[in-house]
């Protein structure tokens, strides 16, 4: 996929002023945040089931090497073959070897993200192969000339009915239908034929499980079990971090995923898949491959922001975080929108390439507090900042103000007299409303899409004395 999150200011600013997008956000964030609050009631005790999950994933964080070679092991045991890319081309080489090893000429996918870091399908297509997506809000996207997805379980969720239903119309020939069941069906008649006659299914991993070998999937729609059951081969594709010790540690994951990501006790479908189809079983692929991915993962694994990779993929702090719930997925501009993604992408891409995304926080801290696995996503922002900072990677003038006010900071005197001073100063600037409507210079864009209150003209030392209290 390509890399445009260095235009995310620009990005942002357009959908700001998009009233649909926005009005499709709006359905999401209610729809999910309600789900999700209900949903956890049933838990007996959901905070002590985050400290469990959290514990799981920084388990396997801490001997990550451990439990990768125990995976490995485990998998060839169970008659599949693991591999490992360093690079999203890796990725792409290694699937393309496996399609061209056993003959394939049509490729169904079920939802990964990983594979929208090496931009697969597009290797794919130009390998001379057939690609379809058959998650349907992939599916969609793949027809609307590869458009990104907008949301990590919900790629298409910015889009209407009314857009779904003359894409569908184009693309199928067939008559624009208003009813979103029957636009299911109709996808359902379309994709049918492409599980039927593939000759291989890529899918993602929510959990690749080292004590088993297994890779787990959790889906809404079946496309996954169709996609990795019917044709001969099996590739799943997932990054390092997605690596659980056991089946008991998948238990106890399952209890926050679904409830986390869409407010479901479970998804209508979880996957256990084992190495292929063995003498006498029915079901199963004949040739199964996992595909594991570092990419970047390495290096914030060693870094000050390793936390994140404990994220389970769940869209949590997208759903609650007021920035995402504003401008969408695509302001972003990679793969991973959203608080997580404002730490992942300038890690994967370089921060050079990303140095908006970690303002792209009102440090409101939504995310941190509905997060399953208690990543600290407002303090690795921070973190990020602080880099940003240090490496000389700012603007010169957003430097030059902090080095000013810290040096102010370390002179109480000065800084009393300057705060003083600068009360006074936006006093004057209020409206008849008591509200500060338009800031001079480095302050415009801060009142450019808000109303900010006017201080009292006095500070709140001086307050605080005038109502008989000391102040040292």
């Amino acid at each position: 996929m390509q890399v445009a999150s260095m235009h995310f200011k620009e990005r942002a600013s357009e959908r700001l002023n998009d009233e649909v997008l926005r009005a499709n956000l709006g359905k999401i964030k209610g729809k999910f945040v309600a789900n999700r609050k209900r949903s956890l009631s049933e838990l007996d005790d959901f905070e002590a089931t985050r400290d469990a999950g959290r514990a799981i994933r920084q388990r396997a964080l801490d001997d990550l090497d451990v439990w990768l070679e125990s995976f490995e092991a485990s998998a060839t045991a169970r008659g599949a073959k693991v591999l490992f890319a360093q690079t999203p081309a890796e990725i792409n080489k290694l699937v393309l070897d496996i399609a061209a090893r056993h003959g394939v000429r049509k490729i169904i996918k079920s939802k990964s993200m990983v594979s929208e870091e090496s931009a697969l399908d597009h290797a794919i297509e130009g390998a001379g192969l057939t690609v379809v997506e058959t998650d349907l809000g992939e599916y969609i996207l793949q027809i609307n000339d590869y458009e990104p997805p907008s949301h990590i379980i919900g790629p298409a969720l910015h889009k209407t009915k009314e857009e779904v239903a003359e894409l569908f119309h184009r693309k199928h020939g067939t008559p624009k239908k208003d009813v979103i069941e029957d636009l299911c069906l109709e996808a359902r008649g379309v994709l049918r034929e492409h599980y039927l006659t593939a000759d291989m299914g890529i899918s993602g991993g929510n959990f690749f499980v080292a004590e088993t070998g297994s890779v787990v999937l959790v889906t809404n729609e079946g496309n996954a079990t169709l996609t990795t059951t019917l044709p001969k081969v099996h590739v799943a594709i997932s990054g390092i971090e997605k690596i659980v010790p056991t089946l008991e540690d998948v238990a106890t994951l399952m209890r926050l995923l679904p409830r986390s990501a869409t407010g479901q006790s479970i998804s209508n479908y979880v996957d256990i898949l084992t190495g292929p189809r063995g003498a006498g079983e029915f079901h199963g692929v004949d040739h199964m491959y996992f595909i594991v991915v570092d990419s970047g993962r390495s290096e914030v694994l060693g870094s000050e922001v390793r936390e994140a990779l404990r994220c389970i993929r769940c869209g949590a702090c997208m759903n609650h975080c007021p920035v995402y719930q504003n401008i969408g997925g695509h302001s972003y501009g990679w793969v991973y929108p959203g608080p997580i993604g404002s730490i992942l992408t300038p890690m994967y891409v370089g921060l050079e390439n990303a140095l908006d995304l970690p303002q792209a926080s009102t440090m409101c801290n939504q995310c941190g507090v509905v997060c399953p696995v208690r990543i600290p996503l407002p303090d690795l922002q921070r973190k990020l900042r602080e880099r940003e900072f240090a490496e000389d990677l700012r603007p010169w003038y957003e430097r030059a103000a902090v080095r000013l006010w810290a040096w102010a900071a370390c002179r109480p005197a000065l800084y009393a007299l300057g705060t003083r001073i600068g009360v006074r100063v936006l006093r004057t600037l209020a409206g008849p409303d008591g509200m500060i409507h338009r800031l001079p210079l480095f302050g415009a864009g801060w009142t450019t899409g808000r109303d900010m209150p006017a201080p009292a003209g006095r500070t709140f030392r001086e307050l605080y004395a005038k109502r008989g209290g000391t102040s040292r």
